[in-house]
């Protein structure tokens, strides 16, 4: 098996020389920066393959270097904060980030979803033998294209927000779990928050109100359910 390439990007050294220990004893190299300019100059010189990214850093924030990387890659970017209230994890995974770390957590844990993003990411995609157009008038959806369209207009979405769409209006009216999409996308490791950001993001693309969503509904404590009806 080829070697991962981890770039650790933040400005505490005892956090960097930490993730370098774990990530080196389960056999990944390990890049560090200090910031963002040096954090790019190791990007672009390097085969990297995950971007562990702190957010509060001297000069350009994570957000900020996260929309640089979003701009030519699309390697998955796992946020590192001290920080751990909603609008900060709505932002971040808002913009092209993959996960929210909360910097408590275990090094551990932190190691396990390193691995699972990198399984996502390399995964082959799900749904590509999924030939026909999806049809539910004003939101259109192409499984052969990977292209959503509403009111005839291409919307933009993330990768995790385009399957989790895909995965729901392909089984309208059918509930689907905060355990299963979990499972699904996230092999088990996170929680309710989690899959509700993503969510979140999804009906501000995709519905006329997302404070009253017609296409992704909840079911309060259970999950969601996809109400559009196939045209």
């Amino acid at each position: 098996m080829r070697q991962r390439t981890i770039l650790a990007v933040d400005d505490d050294e005892s956090i960097v020389e930490l993730m370098r220990d774990f990530l080196e004893n389960d056999g990944f190299r390990v890049l560090t920066a200090r910031h963002a300019e040096e954090a790019m100059a190791r990007f672009q010189s390097s085969d990297v393959h995950l971007i562990l990214l702190d957010i509060m850093m001297p000069g350009q924030d994570g957000f900020e270097f996260c929309r640089r990387i979003r701009a030519v890659s699309g390697v998955p970017i796992l946020f590192l904060s001290a920080r751990d209230d909603d609008m900060h994890k709505i932002r971040g995974l808002g913009i092209g980030g993959d996960d929210y770390i909360v910097k408590t957590a275990s090094p551990s844990e932190i190691v396990a979803r390193v691995k699972a993003a990198l399984r996502r990411a390399e995964a082959p995609p799900t749904h590509a033998a999924v030939p026909r157009l999806l049809d539910f008038g004003r939101l259109q959806v192409d499984p052969a294209s990977r292209d959503v369209k509403v009111d005839g207009a291409s919307v933009p979405l993330t990768p995790r927000e385009y399957d989790l769409l895909l995965l729901l209006c392909e089984h309208p009216g059918q509930v689907i779990t905060y355990e299963q999409l979990l499972r699904q996308f996230w092999e088990g490791i996170g929680d309710k928050h989690t899959v509700r950001v993503h969510i979140a993001r999804l009906r501000e693309k995709i519905e006329i109100d997302p404070e009253q969503p017609g296409y992704v509904a909840n079911v309060w404590g259970v999950g969601y359910r996809f109400g559009g009806r196939p045209r």
